[in-house]
Protein backbone atom coordinates (compact mmCIF):
# COMPACT_ATOMS: atom_id res chain seq x y z
CA UNK A 1 0.00 0.00 0.00
CA UNK A 2 1.30 3.76 -0.70
CA UNK A 3 1.68 6.29 2.13
CA UNK A 4 -0.01 8.72 3.03
CA UNK A 5 0.48 12.25 0.98
CA UNK A 6 -0.40 15.64 1.81
CA UNK A 7 -2.51 17.07 -0.93
CA UNK A 8 0.26 18.60 -3.55
CA UNK A 9 2.17 15.60 -3.67
CA UNK A 10 -1.00 13.59 -3.95
CA UNK A 11 -2.41 15.66 -6.71
CA UNK A 12 0.91 15.78 -8.49
CA UNK A 13 1.07 11.62 -8.10
CA UNK A 14 -2.43 11.21 -8.91
CA UNK A 15 -1.52 13.31 -12.08
CA UNK A 16 1.21 11.17 -13.32
CA UNK A 17 -0.80 7.57 -12.57
CA UNK A 18 -3.54 9.01 -14.58
CA UNK A 19 -1.12 9.30 -17.14
CA UNK A 20 0.27 6.03 -17.20
CA UNK A 21 -3.32 4.29 -16.54
CA UNK A 22 -6.16 6.39 -17.41
CA UNK A 23 -8.74 3.79 -16.58
CA UNK A 24 -8.57 3.39 -13.12
CA UNK A 25 -11.51 4.22 -11.12
CA UNK A 26 -12.29 6.91 -8.70
CA UNK A 27 -12.45 3.94 -5.95
CA UNK A 28 -8.86 2.06 -6.79
CA UNK A 29 -7.28 5.38 -6.44
CA UNK A 30 -8.91 5.82 -3.77
CA UNK A 31 -7.48 3.11 -2.38
CA UNK A 32 -3.96 3.34 -3.73
CA UNK A 33 -3.67 7.52 -2.14
CA UNK A 34 -5.85 5.93 1.03
CA UNK A 35 -8.40 8.86 0.62
CA UNK A 36 -12.35 9.23 0.35
CA UNK A 37 -13.41 8.63 -2.90
CA UNK A 38 -14.81 12.32 -2.82
CA UNK A 39 -11.19 13.63 -1.65
CA UNK A 40 -10.53 11.72 -5.37
CA UNK A 41 -13.24 13.32 -6.97
CA UNK A 42 -12.09 16.82 -5.39
CA UNK A 43 -8.86 16.49 -6.31
CA UNK A 44 -9.81 15.65 -9.82
CA UNK A 45 -12.21 18.59 -10.28
CA UNK A 46 -9.56 21.12 -9.08
CA UNK A 47 -6.76 19.45 -11.36
CA UNK A 48 -9.56 19.43 -14.53
CA UNK A 49 -9.17 15.84 -14.75
CA UNK A 50 -12.73 14.23 -16.19
CA UNK A 51 -14.01 11.25 -14.68
CA UNK A 52 -13.62 7.57 -15.62
CA UNK A 53 -15.67 7.65 -18.80
CA UNK A 54 -14.80 10.83 -20.27
CA UNK A 55 -11.19 9.77 -20.08
CA UNK A 56 -11.27 6.67 -21.29
CA UNK A 57 -13.71 8.02 -24.40
CA UNK A 58 -11.16 11.09 -25.06
CA UNK A 59 -8.04 7.91 -24.94
CA UNK A 60 -10.13 5.90 -27.26
CA UNK A 61 -11.16 8.45 -29.88
CA UNK A 62 -7.65 8.76 -30.41
CA UNK A 63 -6.99 5.39 -30.50
CA UNK A 64 -9.81 4.11 -32.83
CA UNK A 65 -8.16 6.48 -35.39
CA UNK A 66 -5.17 5.10 -35.75
CA UNK A 67 -6.77 1.07 -36.39
CA UNK A 68 -7.67 0.04 -39.98
CA UNK A 69 -8.21 -3.56 -39.73
CA UNK A 70 -11.49 -3.56 -38.30
CA UNK A 71 -14.36 -0.84 -37.80
CA UNK A 72 -14.84 0.76 -34.20
CA UNK A 73 -18.08 -0.62 -34.12
CA UNK A 74 -17.19 -4.06 -34.52
CA UNK A 75 -15.15 -4.22 -31.41
CA UNK A 76 -15.67 -5.91 -28.32
CA UNK A 77 -14.60 -3.29 -25.31
CA UNK A 78 -13.16 -0.15 -25.31
CA UNK A 79 -9.97 0.19 -26.91
CA UNK A 80 -7.18 2.63 -24.62
CA UNK A 81 -4.46 2.50 -26.78
CA UNK A 82 -2.81 1.00 -29.56
CA UNK A 83 0.17 1.44 -31.65
CA UNK A 84 -0.36 -0.37 -35.12
CA UNK A 85 1.85 -3.76 -35.60
CA UNK A 86 2.98 -3.27 -32.36
CA UNK A 87 0.85 -3.70 -29.11
CA UNK A 88 -2.64 -2.62 -28.21
CA UNK A 89 -4.95 -2.36 -24.75
CA UNK A 90 -8.14 -2.30 -24.43
CA UNK A 91 -11.02 -3.07 -21.18
CA UNK A 92 -14.46 -3.99 -21.26
CA UNK A 93 -16.87 -4.13 -18.51
CA UNK A 94 -18.87 -7.34 -18.20
CA UNK A 95 -22.34 -7.24 -16.75
CA UNK A 96 -25.61 -10.10 -16.24
CA UNK A 97 -26.44 -10.11 -20.22
CA UNK A 98 -22.63 -11.88 -20.77
CA UNK A 99 -23.89 -14.63 -18.34
CA UNK A 100 -24.72 -18.18 -17.72
CA UNK A 101 -27.47 -18.27 -15.95
CA UNK A 102 -27.12 -20.97 -13.32
CA UNK A 103 -23.34 -19.99 -12.44
CA UNK A 104 -23.43 -16.56 -13.10
CA UNK A 105 -19.89 -17.08 -15.53
CA UNK A 106 -18.95 -14.63 -17.95
CA UNK A 107 -19.58 -16.80 -21.16
CA UNK A 108 -16.26 -17.54 -22.94
CA UNK A 109 -17.45 -15.79 -26.31
CA UNK A 110 -17.87 -12.76 -24.67
CA UNK A 111 -13.78 -13.01 -23.57
CA UNK A 112 -12.81 -14.94 -26.42
CA UNK A 113 -13.88 -12.17 -28.87
CA UNK A 114 -12.95 -9.34 -26.97
CA UNK A 115 -9.29 -10.66 -27.58
CA UNK A 116 -9.90 -11.57 -30.82
CA UNK A 117 -11.04 -8.24 -32.18
CA UNK A 118 -7.86 -6.40 -30.05
CA UNK A 119 -6.10 -9.22 -32.27
CA UNK A 120 -7.40 -8.09 -35.07
CA UNK A 121 -7.35 -4.04 -34.40
CA UNK A 122 -3.06 -4.26 -33.84
CA UNK A 123 -2.42 -5.59 -37.48
CA UNK A 124 -1.23 -3.13 -39.18
CA UNK A 125 -2.99 -4.21 -42.45
CA UNK A 126 -6.10 -2.85 -44.36
CA UNK A 127 -7.23 -6.43 -43.88
CA UNK A 128 -6.72 -9.50 -41.03
CA UNK A 129 -8.50 -12.49 -40.93
CA UNK A 130 -7.68 -15.16 -38.35
CA UNK A 131 -6.01 -18.16 -39.50
CA UNK A 132 -5.29 -20.31 -35.84
CA UNK A 133 -6.09 -19.06 -32.49
CA UNK A 134 -4.63 -21.19 -29.47
CA UNK A 135 -6.24 -20.07 -26.27
CA UNK A 136 -6.93 -20.91 -22.03
CA UNK A 137 -9.13 -19.99 -20.14
CA UNK A 138 -7.48 -19.46 -16.66
CA UNK A 139 -9.85 -18.78 -14.16
CA UNK A 140 -13.68 -18.19 -14.66
CA UNK A 141 -15.33 -14.71 -14.93
CA UNK A 142 -18.18 -13.03 -13.34
CA UNK A 143 -20.50 -10.56 -14.25
CA UNK A 144 -19.35 -6.90 -12.99
CA UNK A 145 -15.81 -7.12 -13.66
CA UNK A 146 -13.20 -5.19 -15.37
CA UNK A 147 -11.53 -6.62 -17.77
CA UNK A 148 -7.81 -5.31 -19.36
CA UNK A 149 -6.12 -6.97 -22.38
CA UNK A 150 -2.72 -6.37 -23.42
CA UNK A 151 -2.16 -7.57 -27.09
CA UNK A 152 1.64 -7.64 -28.20
CA UNK A 153 2.37 -8.23 -31.64
CA UNK A 154 5.47 -10.99 -31.58
CA UNK A 155 6.65 -11.52 -35.11
CA UNK A 156 5.30 -10.69 -38.35
CA UNK A 157 6.82 -12.42 -41.80
CA UNK A 158 5.16 -11.63 -45.04
CA UNK A 159 1.47 -11.43 -44.66
CA UNK A 160 1.11 -13.44 -41.11
CA UNK A 161 1.17 -11.93 -37.94
CA UNK A 162 1.57 -13.51 -34.59
CA UNK A 163 -0.30 -11.96 -31.93
CA UNK A 164 -0.46 -12.57 -28.04
CA UNK A 165 -3.13 -11.43 -26.22
CA UNK A 166 -3.42 -11.41 -22.41
CA UNK A 167 -6.71 -10.30 -20.52
CA UNK A 168 -6.50 -9.74 -16.49
CA UNK A 169 -8.93 -8.75 -13.99
CA UNK A 170 -7.40 -6.60 -11.17
CA UNK A 171 -3.76 -8.22 -11.13
CA UNK A 172 -4.80 -11.53 -12.39
CA UNK A 173 -4.83 -13.29 -15.74
CA UNK A 174 -8.01 -14.87 -17.00
CA UNK A 175 -7.22 -15.81 -20.49
CA UNK A 176 -4.15 -15.80 -22.65
CA UNK A 177 -4.40 -16.31 -26.50
CA UNK A 178 -1.62 -16.78 -29.47
CA UNK A 179 -3.59 -15.17 -32.74
CA UNK A 180 -2.12 -16.05 -35.77
CA UNK A 181 -3.35 -13.86 -38.44
CA UNK A 182 -3.35 -13.33 -42.52
CA UNK A 183 -3.13 -9.68 -43.40
CA UNK A 184 -4.70 -9.44 -46.72
CA UNK A 185 -4.60 -5.92 -47.44
CA UNK A 186 -1.72 -3.19 -48.32
CA UNK A 187 0.91 -3.67 -45.27
CA UNK A 188 2.01 -0.26 -44.16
Amino acid sequence: MSKIYPKRDRQQSLQERLREEPFLTDEELAEIFRVSVPTIRLDRLELGIPELRERIKNVAENSYRKVKSIHSKEMVGELIDINLGENGISMMETDDSMVFEKTKIIRGHFIYSFAETLAIAVIDADVALLGVANIKYKSPVYAGTKLIAKAEVKRFKENKYIVWVKIKEKQMEVFRGKFILVSLGNNS
